[in-house]
């Protein structure tokens, strides 16, 4: 009781005594008197350099530095990049202190042991690239870079990992300018500690060509490169766990770091039945998978992807197994190496119960299924990268890439349908059991020769991709039609593929500079792909005992070719403030196809020429506005043109269709960005509409005893548009606490076409969802994260039979962690579903509600936790889909309540000497 009431005392205290001052001033050039915009100005106390507040000068060079603090006096640090740091103290017995012009001097290199006060600046901005401090931004001891990531300004992570920065998401997470075991973020972002973290450097994404060249990028998103300390940078952490709990649930994983300067060596390694990766230095919620913790509005699945592997089959309950390996150095300056491999192995079951109503336009039908399904899977994946910089101007690239998957499944479905008296009309029964094996291998090999520094450069590209794959599957159906005309059909049959795809591609791109900052951009693309498919049916025949019978009707035996050639030529702007490019791009794509068992043949030829456009225009350095418009062409696949019969599912028989074009979206978006460093507190709005011409569409037309067959078709007059905003702000007073909210709106309209039994009509929906977060922290010990979501939904359609769907969800969350007492950790994770959507005969809502005690021992070397999952026993894993001609209700299996005991063993040794104190890792694409 003591303990709490002291707790409280303190908290409390931070309030009463902490006191408000504003220090104001103008930094300029020593030198040339001009403003400087965007210098750094922080505050730090003079007993232990705690960070107290920071800010950032305005386009006229002016600040407003914020305090609220209980000291009487403070380090004031003044910086800009390339400049040398103004270092004063300054007396905090005024509410406002005026500094008037603040000079800074250029010098031209910094020598070691000059600003010892650089590693401290909190936040930099260097042209295009926003860099952040890593010990500037408390975090508790044993967080990992996601927890990190979650005390930056205008940085998100949500709880499935996904980086947002200031609306724009993160596509790509290096370390030291390296990818880390390839291009999954979420590895790094949750294995990496934060106590070995320098800088966290955040730009928009480029290419490689970008990158090299100096090109300005043309990415919608964000890369973030975490720099390692060079204190630790020579040695190696990891950790070990191991947990055990009700119903047989376990989980064991391991990792181990071991760097040594630009040498680096990462090896992770899992296994569990509960639907996790398996890799997390989360020392709270690390034992919960993916198992729809929003059953209510979104469903649990059992499949979840690690490093572009997939485990599962994106249903029920999987367990995994994995390992893997990554290798990153750099050799002379001029050779870099980075491979990595992963294994993923699999197994999982699901069972399904469906209920579905069918609307045609004169009537309907209903239908009931269950499925049982079990699979396995195991793949091997292994990548590597060498780049070799011959000089300065002159960089080859050369990307092996190789994957071995083999799966094994089993689908046992059976399904009855009954009219609108509900009277039975047909029952099916179906069995699948499929093997296939598959083997790939890809490469890509650019080179690119840049030609002084006015931008002009010269890329040639060559890649292939080779696969291999071969399939045995047995399907076993049985169809009864009842009625005036009954009939039964039994379909035994076995099923072999043996497929081979092979595809080259080269690119060659040009850029010539026409007047400063303008360029002219040549590229052409020539794409060749051959398919050689070779697919066997045969039919159960009783007198031979076996599948001799063969089945010339569904089987397939042909050779497809396709050849696509891009070219485009753009005229592209880039200044300093304003960016504007404009771009022709002509397209041919030539198909071919050989049947020789079905004895067809059909040629395609599609001509389209379409404009890319774009425009970015910096306000300031906080505040960016862009337009884009993007074209695009999707040509139908092969099984979307081919006239074959797909009969897997006796009720809904699938057949292409060779007489299909390309389809043409255009889509026109907008952003707007400002984020206000003094007051820490952004915004950002967007919106998008995007249009499809021939889109490639569903055409099911349903006989008198409800079987369905089904093609496609192309239709027009398919349209959406998105409008959204968001406003996020953060206060932080002193290093007592901080206080961050965000508001986020979005709204869509969606106007698309489909057919209802081969009637052609028009459904509109209408969306719009707002959602309010919070995130409030004392010192450390506390945090709390509560966070509400509403969605109002409305769909209609043009057929009367059609009634108009409204409906509205719920969502309610709060996230806890406790530090306090020393050396216990708890956590509870709490979300409350509601969808109005679902049918009476499912259950509406649910509260899903994890809860983890740990407590840190050895040292905090060993954590010792009990994990509660899903506590309440409510994860029900229900959901309803509203299409255009049916409405669905299903619930499949999920991970119900366990309890888990766990124990996390980390480790860590490291070497070397301070760096000096203008240093840091060198990450020269920045």
């Amino acid at each position: 009781m003591r303990k709490k009431i002291t707790l409280i005392i303190l908290l409390l205290g931070g309030f009463i005594y902490a006191q408000d001052f504003v220090v104001k001033g103008i930094i300029k050039d020593g030198g040339t008197n001009t403003v400087l915009e965007a210098a750094t100005i922080y505050a730090e106390t003079l007993k232990d350099s705690t960070l107290i507040s920071y800010t950032i000068s305005e386009k006229d060079g002016s600040f407003e530095l914020e305090l609220q603090t209980p000291v009487t006096k403070a380090n004031l640090y003044i910086s800009y990049s390339g400049y040398g740091v103004n270092k004063r103290i300054i007396e905090l017995n005024k509410s406002k202190i005026e500094l008037g012009e603040v000079l800074l001097e250029q010098h031209m290199e910094e020598l070691e042991g000059v600003s010892v006060v650089g590693e401290r600046i909190p936040i930099q901005i260097k042209k295009d690239t926003l860099e952040f401090n890593a010990d500037s931004f408390k975090a508790r001891p044993d967080a990992n870079v996601e927890e990190l990531l979650k005390k930056l300004p205008g940085v998100e992570v949500d709880s499935d990992g996904k980086i947002t920065v200031n609306g724009r998401d993160v596509n790509r997470v290096l370390v030291n300018g390296k990818a880390f075991f390839g291009d999954d973020p979420k590895i790094a972002t949750k294995n990496l500690p934060k106590e070995i973290i320098d800088k966290i450097q955040i730009t928009d994404t480029k290419s490689e060509t970008e990158e090299f060249t100096g090109k300005e990028s043309n990415s919608e998103e964000k890369t973030i490169n975490i720099t390692i300390k060079e204190d630790k940078n020579k040695g190696h952490f990891g950790r070990m766990t191991a947990g055990y709990g009700t119903d047989d649930r376990y989980q064991l994983n391991g990792m181990l770091n071991m760097f040594k300067g630009e040498e680096r060596v990462s090896i992770l390694a899992g296994k569990n039945n509960i639907n996790s990766a398996g890799f997390s230095m989360d020392e709270i919620f690390d034992m919960v998978g993916n198992s729809g913790r929003r059953s209510v509005s979104v469903g649990g699945n059992g499949g979840f992807s690690v490093n572009g592997l997939s485990f599962g089959f994106g249903q029920g309950i999987t367990t995994s197994t994995s390992i893997g390996g990554n290798y990153a150095n750099e050799f002379n300056d001029k050779t870099e190496l980075t491979a990595d491999y992963f294994y993923g192995g699999s197994s999982s079951f699901n069972d399904t119960k469906t209920s579905r109503e069918n609307i045609l336009p004169d009537r309907r039908y209903f239908t009931e299924s269950t499925s049982s399904f079990d699979g396995d899977t195991d793949s091997h994946r292994a990548n590597a990268r060498f780049e070799f910089e011959l000089d300065s101007t002159l960089k080859i690239t050369l990307a092996p890439r190789f994957n071995l998957a083999k799966s094994l499944s089993s689908n046992v479905r059976s399904e009855m349908a009954t009219d609108e008296n509900g009277d039975l009309i047909n029952e099916s029964e179906s069995a699948n059991v499929s093997e296939n094996e598959q083997q790939g291998f890809s490469n890509n090999l650019s080179i690119i020769k840049r030609f002084g520094s006015n931008g002009r450069f010269l890329r040639v590209g060559f890649n292939n991709n080779n696969n291999v794959s071969e399939g045995i599957s047995n399907l076993n159906t049985l169809r009864e039609v009842y009625g005036n005309n009954p009939s039964e059909e039994e379909v035994d049959q076995q099923t072999s593929t043996n497929n081979r795809s092979d595809a080259y591609g080269a690119q060659v791109e040009f850029r010539q500079p026409i007047v400063e900052n303008l360029f002219a951009d040549i590229e052409y693309n020539y794409d060749w792909q051959l398919q050689k498919n070779h697919r066997i049916v045969n039919d159960y025949d009783d007198v031979t005992g076996g599948y001799t019978d063969f089945n010339q009707d569904l089987s397939s035996d042909f050779i497809f070719k396709n050849i696509r050639q891009r070219s485009s030529f753009g005229l592209n702007y880039e200044g300093e403030s304003l960016s504007v490019g404009v771009n022709a791009n002509w397209q041919n794509t030539q198909m071919n196809n050989d049947d020789y068992l079905q004895n067809t043949q059909f040629d395609k030829d599609f001509n389209n020429f379409y404009f890319t456009s774009r425009v970015r225009w910096r306000l300031s350095r906080n505040k960016r506005i862009r337009f884009d418009y993007r074209s695009n062409v999707d040509v139908p696949s092969i099984s979307q043109l081919q006239p074959i019969e797909n009969i897997s599912n006796p009720t809904n028989i699938i057949t292409g269709n060779p007489d299909l074009d390309a389809s043409l979206s255009h889509r026109i978006s907008f952003n707007y960005n400002n984020f206000d460093w003094r007051s820490r507190s952004g915004m950002f709005i967007y919106g998008s509409m995007n249009f499809q011409n021939d889109r490639i569409t569903r055409l099911t037309v349903t006989d008198e005893n409800f079987i369905r067959r089904t093609t496609y078709t192309n239709v027009d007059g398919n349209y959406s548009a998105n409008l959204g905003a968001s406003y996020g702000k953060q206060i932080k007073k002193d290093t007592v606490y901080t206080l961050g909210w965000r508001l986020r709106l979005n709204g869509g309209y969606n106007n698309e076409i489909s057919f209802s039994n081969g009637v052609k009509f028009t459904s509109k929906n209408f969306s719009f969802t707002p959602r309010l977060t919070f995130d409030f922290n004392y010192k450390e010990l506390i945090d709390i994260e509560p966070g509400y979501a509403i969605a109002f939904n409305n769909t209609s359609y043009t057929l009367d039979n059609l009634n108009e769907v409204k409906f509205i969800t719920h969502n309610a969350e709060l996230r806890t962690s406790t530090y306090w007492p020393k050396n216990i950790i708890w956590g509870n994770d709490i979300v409350y579903s509601y969808n109005g959507n679902v049918s009476d005969g499912f259950d509406k809502s649910s509260v899903f509600w994890n809860m983890s005690l740990g407590v840190q021992m050895f040292k905090e070397k060993g954590t010792l936790k009990l994990l509660a999952y899903d506590l309440l026993d409510q994860n029900i894993n229900t959901r309803r889909t509203v299409a255009e001609d049916y409405i669905q209700d299903s619930q499949s299996t999920v991970l119900q309540r366990y309890f888990m005991l766990s124990f996390t063993w980390k480790f860590d040794k490291f070497g070397g000497k301070r760096p000096p104190s203008h240093g840091g890792m060198r990450f020269r694409r920045f």
